[in-house]
């Protein structure tokens, strides 16, 4: 079989320009070799103190003999903990080598290149990149080639010049030049190549250089065209920056790209026979009065109807479309599965390089099933916060899909999905974004987040996006079109970039690189993009992340920033030109006079326009409550009237995915004596719904991150192989399925009573009053909520009181209750009589009770001789219902099906003996009637 290898250079992605990704110099003695022959790696020009470390390791991976990538090494370790196999020996004088035999470390001799870094032993990102090499690459065999003249991959040349080409190889070759597929010259049996060509028109060379005496070939691929002349012409009417569909035409698409300073833009890819070639016949006319280049491609005839391309500025840098929706990875789209992501076309390895424009023609578009969905008011949000790729084992929208149940049933009323736009690699948070308006394909496709916000919406549940327009990584078109390494992923924006900050203003929260929020193009650029995710994907709204960076002003964003509240209030008029009642939430953590200022603008006259809604941190206080040191357990400031304002607009949490999770802490380091300990796994779990009833309950917008209803309670910086590190903050999660927590007692309890108290909080209009009082202070740990509805008639809820004992020992409450009489405790419906409103109660550690002077419309007995009863519950055995039933099915809490019956008869026994213990839900009908129980199995 011959040998073919391409001189396509692969480079791995620096995610800043701050990075701690190192340009080392890699050297390999001897120069060519055999998989067979020992091999030693010298790197120099690395400084390891940058990574706080003095030891060194090679991480290898290898290409067979048709370039296919075919693995790593088997003794890599993991990337967070290298294996010593694999460590550099450090050479005393700045260089660190490594001695093998490529067979041996890859277990075959089926090698035709292979590639490596050098890394520190744990390579994770401390906050400004990888701690690693850039990647190196090697071909294998003793036969190699090198072309030297022309050294680019794209040559410009004026017609009529001459063109000096020249390589060289290993052994005595045969070398045939092929210019457009036609042979121009060989010469045979020589090391050295050498000859001239004039150059009259675009030209594709290949240079074919074969060893007689196995066959086996090299070719090196470059590429000439003549000087581009662009053609001055406007671009046409109605077309925006990107791609744009010709409604009348399903095989025409006009492409767009701003590119002020740039002289000529080229268009390649998989169409009209271009085959990822640069060539003039392809070459964008030109705007300058609007700094754009534009081309209309017509008659497209491409495979799938996968329309694939990339733009080429200057010759020079190869980027795909800023505005591309999906894009494809030459790294990340290997590691995504068919039943996440079907059909993802292969990537063209051996034709280009860096990400790819994907876009499918001819589709029909998605048919929305909820056409006027009517989002929750602010005051009765609550948030749950979930990260895709930590919610479930197929970290995908359609598990999310098939976890619906779970959450409905647990009453929230919006979903805030992490970043799910195009960001580094496949396991990450997010926040390393790369293409601000392209959906992630780890997670699934762009239908499938769209049947996921539909079925959100089918349930009275909003969708809200986490975005971030802070930053940008290297990967970002727009950063590598003007950056100071001519469109690499590293260096620093140019001072021509008209998106990015050559230095990011903020001298304390860097990341990535820093987007100029004060640019014109950058206002462009962010309006088109929340006007895109907003209309294509029907989302509720947006979590804005870091907004304390959207300015140029020198300094750590801290303090009162006049030109960042003009930017975001700009930003909001025009997001709510496009929907006048999308949420809008900041991730701002500014000081309370610029936050006041920001809640407090108005777009529109509109007395029910909502505004901009904040962040709200209580993560710390909260927490000291929980563990029960309650010196600085104040959480009063959840209070929006705290901090002087008329309108609950703080999204208050005691978790978030930045945060530590509070059962972790409440079981690593709480508070305790020898009779009650908040260390104690099921105390711990009980602290958990103490808290969440001095949370929900306060008025206003609530945040939870996702299973802290089931008490997760794995650290933040949980390694994955179970250390706590720093470093691994962003590393997946355990996932609580697969750990049985929906099936623990303990842990369902937390459920079960942050439910009660998630749906009086939305169902009762007491809990949207502004005239409540916070009682927090206390350093015993004894604490109180008062609440009251001035308007409240008939038998309306006035007043509701929150008793509860933060402390460690049992102490007395006065209650202070608003009258006597009846009140009614709303999670359990038993009643107390009051008679002297401050009578003492005495509360155990741990204890709390929310008492309303009526009943909830949650608990009025629903009087109904036909009512469907399930009883024994809880059981362990066996339960019957009281009804004929047409079927019943039966659900873990998880949504899963587990047990399925139908004719039904009244009283027939049904056997549970063989499920988990836990909550389960009960779906039965008859006649075309639904009824929805629950059942405990203990």
């Amino acid at each position: 079989m011959k040998k073919i290898l391409f001189s396509i250079i692969m480079c791995f992605l620096v995610l800043s320009s701050f990075a701690q990704v190192q340009n080392a110099t890699f050297t390999i003695t001897p120069s060519t070799f055999e998989a067979t022959d020992e091999i030693t790696i010298t790197v120099s020009n690395i400084d390891v103190s940058l990574w706080n470390v003095t030891d060194i390791y090679l991480w290898a991976w290898y290409f067979d003999v048709n370039d296919n990538l075919a693995g790593d090494s088997p003794t890599n370790g993991t990337w967070t903990q290298s294996n010593d196999v694999q460590k550099f020996i450090n050479n005393g004088n700045g260089t660190f080598s490594y001695t093998f035999i490529p067979a041996n470390l890859y277990g075959t001799s089926n090698i035709g290149r292979i590639g490596m870094l050098a890394k520190a032993r744990d390579g994770s990102n401390m906050g400004n990149g990888e701690r690693k090499t850039q990647d190196n690459f090697a071909e294998v065999g003793i036969f190699q080639a090198t072309l030297i003249s022309p050294s680019a991959e794209n040559t410009i040349v004026n017609a009529g010049s001459n063109l000096a080409i020249s390589a060289t190889s290993s052994v005595n070759a045969n070398f045939e030049l092929f210019g457009n597929g036609i042979s121009l010259i060989s010469q045979n049996n020589i090391t050295n190549f050498s000859n001239i060509q004039v150059i009259n028109t675009d030209t594709y060379f290949q240079l074919v250089i074969t060893e007689p005496s196995s066959g086996n070939q090299i070719i090196k691929p470059f590429n000439v065209i003549l000087t581009p002349n662009p053609q001055i012409a406007s671009v046409p009417s109605g077309m925006k920056d990107g791609l744009n569909y010709n409604i009348n035409n399903p095989n025409e698409v006009t492409l767009v790209l701003y590119a002020p300073f740039k002289n000529y833009v080229h268009v390649k890819g998989n169409f009209n026979n271009n085959d990822w070639r640069l060539t003039n016949t392809f070459l964008m006319k030109k705007d300058d009065a609007q700094n754009r280049f534009w081309i209309t491609l017509s008659g497209l005839n491409v495979e799938n109807n996968n329309f694939l391309y990339q733009y080429v500025v200057d010759a020079t840098i190869t980027v795909a479309d800023p505005y591309s929706t999906l894009i494809l990875s030459d790294f990340d789209d290997q590691f995504i599965n068919q039943e996440t992501f079907p059909d993802i076309p292969a990537y063209p390895s051996d034709k280009t390089e860096f990400a790819i424009s994907w876009f499918k023609l001819n589709q029909a578009p998605y048919v929305w099933q909820v056409q006027n969905f009517e989002r929750p008011k602010t005051t009765d949000l609550v948030i749950y916060e979930l990260l895709i790729r930590d919610f479930d084992a197929l970290h995908s929208y359609q598990a999310v899909i098939d976890k619906l149940d779970y959450l409905q049933n647990l009453g929230i009323n919006a979903i805030e999905l992490m970043p799910v736009n195009e960001f580094d690699g496949n396991i990450s948070w997010g926040y390393n974004s790369a293409f601000h308006m392209a959906s992630d394909k780890y997670y699934g496709t762009q239908n499938k987040l769209k049947e996921l916000i539909d079925a959100c919406h089918e349930r009275g549940i909003a969708v809200i996006l986490d975005v971030v327009y802070n930053h940008a990584t290297g990967q970002n078109p727009y950063y590598r079109m003007w950056n100071t390494c001519n469109g690499c992923f590293g260096g620093q924006a140019s001072n021509e970039n008209p998106f990015f900050n050559p230095v990011d203003p903020n001298t304390t929260f860097s990341f990535f690189n820093d987007i100029n929020h004060e640019s014109g193009a950058t206002k462009d650029y962010i309006d088109r993009l929340n006007a895109f995710w907003l209309t294509e994907f029907n989302l509720d709204g947006f979590r804005f992340d870091f907004t304390k960076g959207f300015t140029n002003v020198v300094g750590d964003g801290g303090n009162f920033d006049a030109s960042r509240i003009a930017i975001l209030k700009r930003m909001y008029d025009q997001l709510r030109a496009v929907d006048d009642n999308a949420y809008v939430i900041l991730e701002h953590f500014a000081p309370n006079s610029e936050e006041t200022q920001l809640i407090e603008h108005r777009a529109t006259n509109n007395p029910n326009e909502q505004g901009m809604i904040v962040w709200s941190n209580h993560n710390y206080n909260y927490n000291e409550a929980t563990m029960g040191y309650n010196s600085n357990s104040n959480f009063s400031g959840i209070s929006y009237l705290n901090r002087g304002w008329t309108t609950p607009s703080a999204v208050g949490y005691m978790e978030s995915h930045d945060e530590e999770r509070l059962n972790y802490k409440n079981q690593a380091f709480g508070n305790g004596n020898s009779n009650y300990d908040t260390k104690n796994f099921e105390t711990a779990m009980d602290r958990m719904e103490l808290a969440g009833a001095f949370f929900f309950t306060v008025p206003g917008p609530k945040s939870m991150w996702q299973f802290g209803e089931l008490g997760y309670d794995f650290s933040i910086n949980r390694c994955q192989d179970g250390t706590i590190s720093e470093d691994c903050r962003t590393d997946p999660k355990p996932i609580v399925w697969d750990l049985g927590y929906n099936n623990n007692t303990a842990r369902v309890g937390i459920y079960e009573t942050w439910s009660k108290l998630i749906r009086i909080k939305k169902s009762e209009p007491i809990f949207e009053t502004s005239t409540f009082t916070m009682d927090v202070a206390n350093s015993n740990g004894i604490k109180k909520i008062q609440l009251t509805n001035p308007t409240a008639s008939g038998s309306e809820i006035k007043y509701v009181t929150i008793l509860g004992n933060f402390g460690i020992i049992e102490q007395n409450i006065t209650p202070s209750f608003q009258e006597t009489g009846s009140w009614f405790n709303m999670l359990d419906d038993t009643q107390i009589t009051v008679t002297d409103p401050n009578a003492t109660i005495l509360l155990q550690p741990g204890q709390f009770f929310v008492y309303a002077n009526e009943f909830s419309v949650l608990q009025t007995p629903q009087f109904d001789a036909e009512a469907i009863a399930l009883f024994p519950n809880p059981t362990s055995t066996i339960f019957r219902i009281n009804k004929d039933l047409d079927s019943i099915n039966v659900f873990d809490i998880s949504g899963k099906l587990v047990g399925s019956f139908e004719n039904y008869k009244l009283m027939e026994e049904i056997n549970v003996s063989p499920y988990s213990k836990g909550v389960y839900l009960i779906k039965a009908s008859s006649n075309g009637q639904i009824y929805n129980l629950k059942l405990l199995i203990k």
